[in-house]
């Protein structure tokens, strides 16, 4: 793994001196047998309504509606989640990768020069490009050390800006996260790779936890809702959950970490706006190709599951409205209905 030294004193400030922000919290188990789980917490100040959508390859897309753009037909299926009906938020594709995009406000995506032929990539379908043409984290950063893109995207939410970074992981436990610091990407990669939250950027949150560990937590972990606070907690508690778990269990510790870095429902602070409550949370079993979802006013996790799904090209796209998923639980395969692609938001 490849990370710039940075002085912990400077970590710590900056990540101290940081004004509370939207939040959302990726954490990878990594069972002995294989078992490969992500967890991902959604937070935000408002409900983001997310729908289910479902994509079997052979679909033709592109990463833009003008301009020099990415065009290609999906090698992989993949189960999506979509914000507004029209940008992925998240997903994983039947070969078993997972990307995740996550709130990282000091991001400066990389702008195409006029003139310029470097393609346009829509944050819309961002999470999109990679899980229709990659099946695991090496070939993905294979491409990424090999081309360029520019990345733009629609204000959402009252003009929000969608500033992240973004988390992939295989079936093999791989972990890759890809950040845009001052208009250049940068990336990391390794199985210890196991959790993302938020601000500040990667090198600078490994300089806290790594603090943190030498404190041991054990004796004391940060308890607030900040990126770095949930960044240790999150860390500490998967480093010291069993690693031999059977399939449920292992499941269960995941479930009971992404608790630790959730935000309460409904939780407020005073003249902080910007604190924002889990709105839902998603655990996707990389090996066993199920999406597991549930919405924090909902008593449980419905979810899909790839592998008992026609994903061949011909067959149609699907979709899971959760406008009243109070009424969501266990499988869903059979509430998937035809379905017309989203619209991006370009």
């Amino acid at each position: 793994m490849k990370i710039n030294k940075f002085l912990m004193t400077a970590a710590v400030a900056a990540a101290l001196s940081c004004p509370h922000s939207e939040a959302c919290s990726r954490v990878v188990y990594l069972g002995d047998s294989g078992t490969v789980l992500v967890g991902r917490t959604l937070d935000w100040r408002t409900p983001i309504p997310t729908n289910i959508y479902v994509y079997p390859a052979g679909v033709a897309k592109e990463s833009n509606n003008s301009g020099e753009r990415l065009r290609w037909t999906s090698r992989y299926g993949s189960v999506l989640a979509v914000g507004y009906d029209g940008g992925v938020t998240e997903g994983m594709n039947s070969e078993g990768l997972v990307l995740n995009g996550l709130f990282c406000k000091t991001s400066q995506y990389p702008v195409a020069a006029p003139g310029s032929n470097t393609p346009m990539m829509s944050l819309a379908v961002l999470v999109s490009y990679f899980l229709d043409n990659f099946a695991t984290v090496d070939e993905v950063d294979t491409w990424l050390q090999a081309n360029k893109f520019a990345i733009a995207g629609a204000t959402f939410d009252g003009g929000t800006v969608s500033m992240l970074h973004w988390g992939f992981t295989d079936r093999t436990g791989e972990t890759l996260i890809m950040e845009f610091i001052g208009g250049e990407m940068h990336t990391y990669r390794g199985r210890e790779l196991q959790v993302l939250t938020n601000d500040p950027a990667y090198p600078q949150m490994q300089a806290i936890d790594n603090y943190w560990q030498g404190v041991g937590g054990a004796n004391m972990l940060p308890g607030t809702v900040r990126s770095a606070d949930r960044f240790v907690r999150a860390s500490f508690f998967i480093r010291h959950v069993p690693t031999n778990f059977d399939y449920d269990h292992a499941w269960a510790a995941l479930n009971s970490i992404m608790g630790t870095v959730s935000v309460p429902y409904g939780y407020e602070i005073e003249d902080e706006p910007n604190v924002s409550s889990t709105q839902w949370t998603s655990i996707a079993d990389s090996t066993g190709g199920k999406y597991y979802m549930r919405f924090a006013d909902n008593k449980g996790y419905f979810w899909v599951d790839l592998g008992r799904l026609i994903l061949t090209p011909g067959a149609p796209v699907l979709k899971l409205d959760t406008t009243d998923h109070s009424r969501l639980g266990g499988c869903i395969n059979n509430l998937l209905v035809h379905s017309e692609p989203f619209t991006p938001m370009w």
